[in-house]
């Protein structure tokens, strides 16, 4: 029988650098942090943090979205893996939103294409991690 699921609980992506990528997706998505070590943290703190690795792990809806420093190579959705991360919002009037924020953010986007079922918009992370906002059509 099947495994039953309904949700993805948490995604985590290999970055080369935890500061940059945290600046990024801070700006970016703006999402609460869940899960960091705390630079005071005590032994026990530390050990029981362990799974972060020295990342974040960020509260996405009922999902985490998390952030892992250990990659030393380069992202390549045609290497076996991850092809791309897409985001859900609203509407077309959010992803239009979207799309003026990366603006003002100065990152590199592929404007927002109507795709039939949606609107899409692509852009990439400071790894080259093919990310992408998704509105569905009403």
């Amino acid at each position: 029988m099947p495994i039953q699921t309904s949700a993805y609980a948490h995604v985590r992506l290999t970055v080369t650098d935890i500061e940059r990528s945290r600046k990024f997706y801070d700006d970016v998505f703006g999402l609460p942090v869940a899960f960091e070590m705390p630079a005071d943290a005590d032994e026990e703190t530390r050990e029981q943090l362990s799974f972060l690795f020295g990342g974040v792990i960020y509260q996405l809806g009922d999902s985490l979205l998390g952030l892992r420093p250990v990659a030393d190579d380069h992202f390549d959705e045609d290497k076996t893996g991850l092809d791309h991360v897409a985001f859900a919002v609203a509407d077309q009037a959010a992803i239009e939103a979207a799309a003026a924020t990366l603006d003002e953010l100065g990152v590199a986007h592929e404007g927002v294409k109507d795709i039939g079922a949606g609107w899409i918009l692509e852009f990439r992370d400071p790894d080259n991690i093919a990310l992408e906002v998704f509105a569905p059509k009403a």
